[in-house]
């Protein structure tokens, strides 16, 4: 039976963090430094660490890998590569160039060791076209299925061939968000867990949303994620194991906070806990938030 999560993920500890420029256009969500970046760094670092720990504190296993130079957004892993059941990997093409270089022959090296490459898709940035990894392709692994949101990130082509080469159905729909444009990532709007998920329904667009909510409302408990809480980082959540196979649901502090007591009340029906670390320098000018941090090891 396929698992929807794991008790082992891969983190990159920043080694020069700022707010990317190459991914300012498509992400609304990040600020621009100021031009003190050496103090967003050590802000990043000390957030990192103090989450990196909170996880090893809850009994998931935590590989650190140091970042590199020249890779401000490295501290994001889980968008240039997935693991999967079965011992394989997929490699993912990048929109931003500067993004692209975190594909690190040392990484890929370790990584060859353990998991076969079922489908390297990385030569179309060459092409235009760009899949973001786990940021894209909202898994429920379970059921095999891929919620899929496009954005110039995001293209459904690339989208419809990882699904036929992974074997997974694609549920693919529009977003829009606060600023009128697609939300970059599917995983900045929704999460799925093993029997719940959250997902902010405001943001798809009406022609699309039933159709979301009816395939996702067939396996799972959905907690209706708002607007305001989409920009708190809320639908960027991700479910990992602990020790004794508990179930923990691990987000930002920012995401604890925007959550309401009913809503917690209903995550811990299928979560034995929510785990979240405050990261305010990473989410504000890195654009993204714990899940992003998260590189699933299968």
């Amino acid at each position: 039976m396929n698992r929807q999560s794991t008790r082992h993920i891969m983190m990159m500890e920043p080694a020069a963090f700022y707010a990317n420029p190459q991914t300012f256009e498509t992400n609304q969500y990040q600020d621009m430094a100021p031009a003190d970046i050496d103090a967003i760094h050590a802000g990043a670092v000390r957030e990192f660490r103090a989450f990196r720990d909170t996880l090893i504190e809850h009994g998931i296993i935590v590989t650190t890998a140091l970042g590199t130079r020249g890779c401000p957004d490295d501290i994001f892993v889980n968008n240039w590569v997935s693991t999967h059941a079965g011992q394989k990997m997929v490699l993912y093409p990048m929109l931003a160039e500067n993004r692209r270089i975190e594909r690190r022959p040392e990484l890929l090296q370790i990584l060859n060791g353990f998991y076969d490459i079922a489908i390297d898709l990385s030569h179309y940035e060459n092409k235009g076209k760009f899949l973001e990894s786990t940021g894209s392709l909202c898994q429920d692994r379970v059921n095999k299925i891929a919620y899929t949101a496009l954005s110039p990130r995001t293209d459904p082509d690339l989208a419809a061939l990882w699904c036929e080469t992974m074997d997974f159905r694609m549920v693919p729909f529009n977003t829009r968000n606060h600023a009128g444009k697609p939300v970059y990532h599917t995983d900045v709007m929704m999460w799925i867990g093993t029997s719940v998920a959250g997902i902010c329904t405001e943001c798809i667009l009406p022609e699309d949303r039933d159709r979301v909510l009816s395939s996702l409302g067939n396996t799972h408990d959905i907690i209706d994620i708002s607007m305001d809480q989409m920009r708190s980082f809320l639908g960027n959540a991700l479910e990992v194991r602990g020790e004794d196979d508990s179930r923990n649901l691990v987000m930002s502090g920012s995401a604890w906070r925007s959550l309401s007591e009913s809503q917690k009340d209903r995550i811990l029906k299928h979560v034995d806990r929510i785990v979240h670390a405050d990261i305010p320098t990473i989410e504000r000018y890195g654009g993204g938030s714990a899940r992003c941090m998260l590189l699933e090891m299968f």
